[in-house]
């Protein structure tokens, strides 16, 4: 990792992404990531691969032989060394999905204390995760300025995302780690990637991805992973050895194959979703809009310190409520009604309904969540072509709004 880290230090994101985790390709006489699927290895000599196991156990390197596919594997291994060269990190360490990796984290984190302060909003699952105590976790939920009073002793982790999920608010990331003091922070930075935020440079332990978005970007793998210096990356290794949580290589192979058009993605998407945010804002039948890009949108100022751009996630509040928002995943032709984001097409969902159903009501409530909110990711297709489907489905939307409360 040291010497792709070197490689990039004078060179673009951009450049990164085509080349981390590649540095070794004319050695092994390759254009294409290896992938390996063995599930056993074969053992040549049982001291070193008992070596080998012992240090694995422990959150170690495989030392030769990876013993066993729930243990390590060369694949996963690439892809984590690309991602930590993209974050900027020492390590990444990929599960086999963004809950397990967020669940490795806290039982890491369990070690230090079994306390945890939660900023909501969060993203529906991660809620669900910590307000249920499976973990036998104790959470504080705050505000990003409640911080440094919901601190205590046995406090082991502050949790946020930002942007946040689905209402797209920033939370100023070196502020919370500054009011965290010696606590260490974990940010859900999916909505944002590398290419927009790296918030390890803002002081953040941990860097948690849903690799199932933007990174994979392509609607066909299902990833976590934590990018974080060495000894978090020992210990969520721990964990993920003794949970069986690795992520599967062809996982790891199709996320790899989608970092390098990252930049691109997202900032194709980035550019269509100003469009629609601006363009929905004005529309009689939205009676909200939630994008980091509006007049409004950033009362921090966070974009250009902390994010490079706004993303490509947009949130509204459709003006009939429940019976709008639904008429509208119901009205849409050539957006894609389904949950997840991060892919190459349009997806639109309701998250009262679907991604934070799961999310005590007052607290949907309390983060606005409202029963009218529908949050949209924006693809690759042509704002005009968005456009005119959302425009049409929201005056269909209307219609079918009035009819009911009229019949």
């Amino acid at each position: 990792m040291d010497r792709n880290r070197k490689r990039f230090d004078h060179e673009s994101l951009e450049t990164r992404a085509v080349h981390a985790g590649r540095a070794d390709f004319r050695d092994l006489g390759v254009h294409a990531p290896p992938l390996d699927l063995s599930s056993t290895y074969p053992i040549d000599d049982l001291d070193r691969a008992t070596a080998s196991l012992d240090s694995l156990a422990a959150g170690g390197p495989a030392l030769g032989n990876p013993i066993y596919a729930r243990l390590h594997n060369p694949t996963v291994a690439r892809f984590e060394e690309a991602l930590a060269g993209l974050e900027g990190t020492d390590e990444a360490v990929a599960f086999s999905s963004g809950m397990a990796a967020l669940t490795a984290c806290l039982l890491a984190a369990a070690e230090d204390g079994r306390h945890a302060v939660a900023i909501r909003p969060l993203y529906g699952g991660s809620d669900h995760l910590l307000a249920g105590g499976l973990l036998g976790i104790d959470v504080t939920w705050t505000t990003p300025a409640g911080v440094a009073a919901a601190i205590r002793p046995d406090t082991s982790l502050v949790i946020l995302e930002t942007p946040a999920n689905p209402t797209l608010g920033l939370v100023d990331v070196a502020r919370v780690v500054a009011d965290a003091g010696p606590v260490p922070v974990l940010v859900d930075s999916t909505f944002a990637t590398p290419v927009l935020q790296r918030p390890a440079e803002q002081g953040a332990a941990l860097v948690l991805h849903s690799g199932t978005k933007f990174l994979g970007g392509h609607g066909d793998v299902v990833a976590g992973v934590v990018a974080t210096g060495a000894e978090w990356a020992r210990r969520l290794r721990r964990v993920r050895v003794a949970t069986g949580a690795l992520l599967h290589p062809l996982g790891a192979y199709l996320l790899q194959r989608g970092l390098p058009t990252l930049p691109l993605r997202v900032e194709r998407a980035q550019a269509t979703a100003r469009v629609l945010a601006e363009r929905l804002a004005g529309h009689p039948e939205v009676a909200r809009v939630y994008y980091p890009g509006l007049p409004g949108g950033d009362p921090e100022g966070l974009i250009g310190r902390q994010m490079a751009g706004p993303g490509a996630l947009v949130a509204f509040e459709v003006a009939g409520g429940y019976p709008a928002a639904r008429a509208l995943l119901e009205g849409v032709e050539r957006i894609t009604p389904a949950v997840s984001l991060g892919s190459t097409d349009t997806l639109i969902q309701h998250p009262a309904g679907l991604t934070h159903r799961v999310v005590e009501e007052a607290a949907r409530r309390a983060t606005g969540i409202t029963q009218g909110l529908v949050r949209l990711s924006v693809g690759l297709e042509h704002p005009d072509y968005l456009w005119a489907d959302l425009d049409r489905a929201l005056a269909g939307a209307a219609m079918s709004a009035e009819a009911r409360l009229a019949g």
